[in-house]
């Protein structure tokens, strides 16, 4: 949930900069939880998912921030620039993680008790590896370039007008598009392997 709430934070943030404070004025910019919780993505999606698949697969999304392109200067470029702001911020939160563990717990935990080490080391461990993954997901996913994704949002940007209004037109039937990407064997071949490469250079730092 941290990590969701973050990343519409962060598009919010990136619009209130680039001239749109939509998000700002409806009290988006919080990290209380409530007004970013969708029913149907916060609650039901996974909860269902969560039953269905008997705990393997989770998946969900927090309520998307309000945006108004019209505030934007230059709306189809300050439009890619706010979306890109959601996957850069969980690609962040994953590099903090894995920091946090390698230089900072790791460390500690070698000169504690093994109760200690069991009872809060581990926990916390375990908790900074879930948000490197977790994070990541959420990045390498919200970019791939479909919309109403990011990275639909930012390959838009990028595209001419006229391409980027054929680009428009897949938009109705993006979700459908994406989960049946993920579901198939094409997430195995493109989308894993990116996660795995980018955990390992983040194991880097």
């Amino acid at each position: 949930m941290f990590a969701v709430i973050l990343h519409e934070i962060s598009h919010g943030y990136a619009a209130l900069k680039l001239g749109d404070p939509t998000a700002k004025m409806l009290g988006r910019l919080t990290l209380n939880p409530l007004p970013h919780i969708d029913i149907i993505g916060t609650i039901i999606m996974p909860l269902a998912l969560y039953v269905l698949t008997d705990g393997k697969f989770l998946f969900g999304y927090a309520k998307p921030v309000p945006i108004n392109p019209n505030n934007f200067k230059n709306p189809k470029r300050d439009m890619a620039f706010t979306a890109a702001a959601g996957p850069v911020t969980n690609l962040l939160l994953a590099a903090i993680s894995i920091i946090l563990l390698k230089h900072v717990l790791i460390p500690i935990a070698s000169g504690m008790d093994a109760s200690t080490l069991k009872t809060v080391i581990d926990p916390l461990g375990r908790m900074l590896i879930a948000s490197l993954s977790i994070n990541v997901v959420l990045a390498v996913f919200n970019m791939i370039p479909i919309p109403p994704l990011d990275g639909g949002r930012v390959l838009r940007g990028l595209l001419s007008y006229k391409n980027a209004e054929t680009l428009d037109k897949i938009e109705p039937y993006g979700l459908i598009i994406v989960m049946l990407l993920v579901i198939t064997p094409v997430a195995n071949y493109i989308m894993y392997p990116v996660i795995r490469v980018i955990i390992g250079l983040l194991s880097l730092l």
